[in-house]
């Protein structure tokens, strides 16, 4: 392992752990752990979060939560209170971990959620799940791989180029993009340092013209995509690729809401919104699932 991602899993836990010291599973969650939806019990697990005061025999809404992580790290532990909260707005919440670079290259983490995805169909009665009101969010490196899934679910040859087959019925109705990544490119160059070090650990080749076309995602993102929250923040080091991404969905002519947090006077950075102690990160969190409320 290279030694940009041992920085990555060290610093970025570090701070994780901090952020959620002390915070425990609210009264009125029902949580289901350490469910297997593949074949590997270390990577391919997941959470499954519901408000307790759903009526038996009412389905709800689902949102499924792609984490970030640069690609590198991240688990489902490491979001399970922002998931939590999540749920606590009246939806099924959906939190997986999926295998990771530089142990397993893409499309791993690609056809990882597509098993959840497949899960979902598959279990619907047993947690209450409306298949026909799938929703998600991801934030920034799992903001990139939730667009390249919807841009799975919304082009052929782009599903082809991952290689899965999708659950039978499956759509987003909208989807949340938080501080997301949706370009590697400036002028056909690779144009972080950082960016080349990751690329190299996570794609197969090492970073191909073959490869980089899937993802390099904005360029597929299409018009037959679900609308889209985009979230990004003042301080938020990755902002440019929101706006570049409603620039394109301006083009496009989808519906999209975008919102960018904070102030030269009050600075939010990355990812705030998974700081549940924080009032700007509520305020977020209840924006989006407004917004999805809008597309019931």
């Amino acid at each position: 392992m290279s030694s940009v991602c041992d920085k990555i899993r060290n610093d970025f836990k570090t701070n994780d752990d901090k952020r959620d010291e002390g915070l425990t599973t609210p009264e009125d969650i029902i949580r289901y752990d350490n469910i297997c939806y593949g074949t590997d019990e270390t990577w391919q697990i997941m959470d499954i979060y519901l408000p307790k005061n759903f009526a038996d025999g009412r389905k709800l809404p689902v949102i499924v939560s792609v984490h970030g992580g640069a690609w590198v790290y991240g688990t489902k532990e490491t979001y399970q209170f922002y998931c939590m909260n999540l749920a606590q707005r009246g939806f099924a919440v959906v939190n997986f971990t999926y295998r990771l670079a530089p142990e397993f290259k893409f499309p791993a983490s690609a056809e990882d959620t597509n098993l959840v995805m497949k899960y979902i169909f598959d279990h619907a009665e047993e947690y209450g799940f409306d298949t026909s009101r799938i929703f998600a969010v991801g934030d920034s490196a799992g903001a990139h791989l939730l667009t390249i899934y919807t841009a799975m679910s919304t082009d052929p040859e782009y599903l082809a180029k991952i290689g899965v087959t999708l659950p039978e019925g499956f759509s987003f109705k909208a989807i949340a993009l938080n501080c997301g990544k949706y370009s590697f490119l400036v002028d056909n160059k690779i144009f972080e340092e950082g960016d080349a070090a990751i690329l190299y650990e996570l794609l197969p080749e090492h970073g191909t013209d073959k490869e980089m076309e899937v993802m390099n995602v904005i360029d597929f993102v299409n018009k037959d995509f679900p609308p889209v929250f985009i979230m990004t923040a003042s301080d938020d080091f990755l902002k440019d690729q929101s706006v570049l991404l409603a620039g394109k969905l301006v083009e496009l002519k989808v519906p999209f809401t975008f919102k960018c947090y904070g102030a030269a006077d009050h600075p939010l950075y990355h990812v705030f919104h998974c700081d549940m102690r924080s009032e700007d990160a509520t305020k977020c969190n209840d924006d989006e699932c407004k917004f999805f409320t809008e597309y019931m």
